[in-house]
């Protein structure tokens, strides 16, 4: 296990701003060769590599579908008593803020258009374009690219909060490489994801700046230049720097709540002032085509019909999800601890893409039928030719349109401010052993660095450049993604071997069965103790039979220890490489229920509401049961029968 005295990893945080100073400084002097190198570097992929791109996506997509209907989905991402540590509106809220909300802003209207304005198959301008150019756009913005995000959370959430590993993309490697992620594999990967997401989250940020720029250009008087996209994001940069030193409890979520109401109002506002009846159709139309069609599509490498569109779209996006995915996932990760499985897939992967595509169906088709049925080209054409102001041109054709253009630049601000402040705090637990409580100065660093790279670049004209560097990263990190994603299932069906074995049944045991035994229990039973009197049974009866199983199974030759600590009293027993047995009894507070005698004896006399149970709990967490009150003999033999629910679980490991 890594132990550390500083949070901060001097051999994850040097090495990776050494490196974006190289990359930066690289794109900066010479950006069109840099752009040239880089460009041709995403050719051959797609030339060569588009085939695993695809056959990459499919494998992870069934994978999580798998994951969340099987028999796996009931596994805890923490202990087995862990409860989430959000509400499901604030996580749907904060997953959907950092995954995909600026990217909906941006091509939510522009996308549908240029797939409808050259589709990929279809006859342009034609009624089947409109189908192909929304069964298109569903396709890279569905199932596939939530995927992706969810597998990457899933591998840090289950192996950070079940297992106790760093929450850094290094554990996703740990069933392929064991305890050496502690060492320089792990401090690479690390490095690789530090890199990734601080460029990843400055060239959207670069990107972003433009459309900003462009929608106040419509409210104000104001002109699109790099200077002013500077400004802006130094803005944007600022407001991050305040959220992320708030903290992720009162910076990033109480952003993301905001700008979850402000989407949800600006969707209405088009539903309802556009074509309603027909988005609605349009909606279910759209979603029954893109599932019909799900499998031939995810396939599909356009093997027969030699073209450039796969390149420039599909794989495109493939990779730009793929390079954004240490970010996202790592985040998504650090807000699910608590959640299911199965409740996790279906946050992550069914919920979002629910909305997403709701949203790229009013908007999509709204602005397609602008073009096709009212004759309003100029709007496709400024799709095709700047896609920063596609929105701003869309709002023009509806009433309120000032008011709906405000509502847009707002919300692309404050989705710009949570994503530079969201990777901020990803990059910062990266180079901090997966820590969160780490000095403000550490936030403030990568924050402002998102900003400085993101405005040097965009000054240089080197975005393009770095935006195809960080799409080319995806290729090495979706191999190290397959390789997790086995680990993953692995450990998870360990984690069911286990859990058949808690439902398997020792042979009865001697117990105490006098009479002053069985009434002491029913009497810890109707009794609702105290704190000291749980702790006076934890360092009498409960610690005197966790010594003497610890006696005999010494005497067998295993190595056995006992940790006592106030509250609490636990019992390891070692197996070698094997999974160790542990049992611990915790004292736990708890309200009394309204039929309790607060006069009755072990009552707490100053605070009458509450009382303490003794419970166990597992290597997998609490189990949900109370020892206090047994004897000394009964302790004992509860401890033997799950020493014996383990060694059958490790038998069935065989």
């Amino acid at each position: 296990m890594l132990k550390t005295r500083s949070r901060l990893n001097p051999h994850v945080f040097y090495p990776s701003s050494a490196a974006i100073i190289v990359l930066l400084a690289f794109a900066f002097i010479a950006p069109e060769m840099a752009d040239s190198l880089f460009q041709q570097v995403q050719t051959d992929i797609v030339k060569n590599g588009g085939w695993f791109y695809v056959l990459t996506v499919a494998i992870i997509l069934v994978a999580v579908v798998y994951l969340g209907v099987s028999r796996y989905g009931e596994i805890r991402l923490g202990p087995d008593h862990a409860l989430p540590d959000y509400p499901l509106v604030t996580w749907l809220s904060m997953l959907f803020a950092a995954g995909m909300g600026i990217g909906l802003m941006f091509f939510g209207v522009a996308e549908p258009l240029m797939h409808y304005l050259t589709p990929p198959t279809a006859e342009p301008g034609s009624i089947e374009a409109v189908r192909e150019a929304m069964k298109t756009t569903f396709f890279h913005w569905g199932f596939h690219a939530w995927a992706i995000y969810a597998v990457v959370a899933l591998v840090l959430a289950y192996f950070s909060f079940r297992h106790n590993l760093p929450l850094t993309l290094r554990s996703a490697l740990y069933p392929i490489i064991g305890e050496r992620i502690y060492g320089w594999p792990g401090h690479v990967v690390d490095i690789f994801a530090v890199t990734s997401t601080i460029f990843g989250v400055a060239t959207s940020l670069g990107l972003g700046a433009s459309q900003i720029n462009s929608g106040l250009a419509y409210l104000f008087p104001i002109d699109v230049s790099n200077t002013n996209q500077i400004i802006l994001m130094a803005g944007i940069i600022g407001v991050a720097v305040v959220s992320v030193v708030s903290g992720l409890d009162k910076g990033i979520r109480r952003l993301s709540e905001t700008n979850m109401v402000l989407a949800v109002a600006l969707l209405l506002f088009i539903l309802i002032l556009g074509p309603t009846v027909f988005l609605i159709q349009a909606y279910l139309q759209n979603t029954g085509a893109y599932l019909s069609d799900i499998v031939r599509n995810t396939l599909n490498l356009f093997a027969y019909e030699k073209t450039d569109w796969i390149g420039g779209w599909t794989i495109f996006y493939w990779g730009w999800w793929l390079a954004w995915a240490p970010f996202v996932g790592l985040f998504i990760a650090r807000i699910s601890r608590g959640r299911t499985i199965r409740e996790f897939v279906w946050g992550v992967l069914f919920l979002p893409t629910a909305f997403t595509l709701l949203w790229m169906t009013v908007f999509g088709n709204s602005a397609i039928d602008l073009v096709f049925e009212q004759g309003q080209a100029a709007l496709g054409t400024m799709a095709n030719d700047n896609p920063s102001v596609a929105l701003f041109v869309f709002l023009e054709s509806f009433p309120f349109s000032e008011l709906l253009a405000f509502i847009a630049i707002l919300m692309v601000v404050i989705f710009f401010v949570t994503s530079c402040d969201s990777g901020a705090m990803v990059v910062d637990m990266l180079c901090s052993y997966g820590k969160n409580d780490t000095p403000v100065w550490q936030r403030i660093y990568w924050a402002v660095g998102v900003g400085i790279v993101a405005a040097i670049l965009l000054a240089a004209g080197g975005l393009g450049a770095l935006q195809t560097m960080t799409i080319a990263t995806a290729l090495p990190f979706a191999v190290i993604l397959l390789l997790s994603l086995f680990g993953l299932l692995k450990a998870l069906r360990v984690e069911a071997f286990k859990r058949e074995s808690m439902h398997f049944h020792a042979a009865p045991s001697s117990s105490d069965t006098s009479a002053q035994a069985w009434k002491e229990r029913l009497r810890s039973i109707v009794d609702f103790p105290n704190k000291h009197a749980v702790q006076r049974s934890l360092d009498t009866e409960i610690s005197n039979a966790f010594n003497s199983v610890a006696a005999e199974l010494r005497a067998k030759h295993l190595d056995v220890k006992i940790e006592k600590e106030p509250g609490s009293i636990q019992i390891t027993v070692q197996h070698g490489d094997q999974p160790e047995f542990l049992y611990r009894v915790q004292a736990r507070k708890y309200l009394q229920p309204d039929f309790a005698n607060a006069e009755a004896e072990g009552v707490d006399s100053d605070d009458e509401q509450s009382y303490y149970r003794a419970e166990v709990h597992l290597s997998e967490g609490g189990q949900d049961y109370d020892i206090m009150g047994w004897s000394t003999l009964a302790v004992i033999n509860d401890v033997i029968d799950q020493y014996h629910k383990h060694l059958h679980f490790l038998h069935l490991m065989r």
